[in-house]
């Protein structure tokens, strides 16, 4: 019976971890607060709020749709045609509104986040024959790289980052490989963003 309840403990917690953790939520939470804590202008601060509620609401809606629809068995999308379908979906997405943005003179890191964002989903659309790189994961080390270079802010995230990758493991949505993989898909794609933009998220303050 203990091992029972110290099993639905984990799973519990695990299901948490992955809805916090979600790129969705966790993305847009991490760049907002990036920014604002840069004194980021008005306008800056609106795009990032417009944007994140357009990108991470689309997603929401088209996930639970598909579920709702019975083309999905769960907004997870684990299964191989379901992840296909999402990451079209969220390829399209970070690459119109990087194109958008980019039409209508937004500042770079907020092109250039959404253009990595887009090419984090397309390598995980290129390994699908081979592995299942977790997106969650992923996106958790790119969003560290907004904070930087607040150590405590990075750090924070960071171990958020191994907490969500615990959960994909103890939600058996991932292998250990597909987790490790993510974690240095992010950490690179992160890498690129601050070495693009100076300082990451920060840089934004004198925009």
């Amino acid at each position: 019976m203990q091992l029972v309840e110290q099993h639905l403990s984990s799973v519990i917690t695990a299901r948490v971890l992955s809805l916090v953790g979600h790129p969705a939520l966790l993305m847009p939470a991490t760049f907002l607060f990036s920014v604002a804590g840069n004194d980021a202008s008005a306008l800056t601060l609106q795009t990032v709020v417009v944007g994140s509620v357009f990108v991470g609401g689309s997603t929401i809606a088209y996930s639970w749709r598909q579920v709702r629809e019975g083309r999905w068995s769960h907004v997870d999308a684990s299964l191989p045609h379901e992840r296909s379908q999402i990451n079209l979906f969220l390829m399209a997405l970070f690459f119109g509104a990087a194109a958008l943005m980019v039409a209508l003179d937004q500042p770079q890191p907020l092109v250039l986040s959404s253009a990595l964002s887009g090419a984090l989903v397309a390598l995980g659309h290129l390994l699908r024959p081979w592995l299942k790189m977790s997106l969650h994961v992923s996106f958790a080390v790119f969003a560290a790289s907004f904070l930087w270079p607040s150590m405590v802010g990075t750090l924070v995230i960071l171990i958020l980052a191994i907490a969500i990758s615990w959960s994909r493991l103890a939600l058996a949505r991932h292998t250990w490989q597909e987790v490790i993989i993510a974690l240095l898909a992010g950490a690179v794609t992160g890498t690129v963003f601050n070495l693009a933009t100076g300082i990451g998220g920060a840089c934004l303050s004198s925009t």
